[in-house]
């Protein structure tokens, strides 16, 4: 990794599904969870995003703002997003340069290489608080809202 726990976070300017520029310090004063995973609308992804967005309200509730990243293209991301009623904003890194300045790994499956699902907890302050690698799809968004009661209230 190239980002260390502790370390201001990246300020980054990605569009989300909507075609909007999103930037960290829009969201200071807010914890950010930012899931990276591979691709949109394959079996894990898909699992991962449907569940953040089903505790979506659970995330803002407690003053956190929930984002997806990987280096699909926004109308990737947009058919997505209509296909499940996602409510989480996901951003694209087609180029993949927040994706490489944070130190992400790929691993190459049937031929192609994707990004590895690696989620990051960023503190109202911009700085990163937790870092979670080889990431397990299935109760994650759970392990992430126990993870804030730590760090939040600890």
């Amino acid at each position: 990794m190239h980002m260390q726990v502790g370390e201001r976070f990246i300020d980054f300017s990605l569009p989300n599904q909507n075609g909007e520029v999103m930037h960290l310090k829009d969201l200071e004063g807010h914890w950010v969870v930012l899931f990276v995973y591979p691709k949109d609308d394959t079996p894990g992804c898909t699992i991962d995003s449907k569940a953040f967005s089903a505790k979506n309200e659970e995330f803002e509730r407690r003053g956190v703002k929930v984002l997806g990243l990987s280096a699909d293209g926004v109308p990737s991301h947009k058919e997505f997003c209509n296909k499940y009623d996602l409510k989480v904003d996901l951003l694209s890194d087609p180029d993949g340069h927040l994706l490489n300045a944070l130190g992400v790994g790929q691993t190459e499956f049937q031929g192609n290489k994707y990004w590895n699902r690696t989620t990051f907890l960023i503190d109202g302050e911009g700085m990163l608080r937790k870092i979670y690698t080889q990431v397990d799809p299935n109760g994650h968004e759970e392990e992430i809202l126990a993870a804030l009661n730590v760090l939040k209230n600890g």
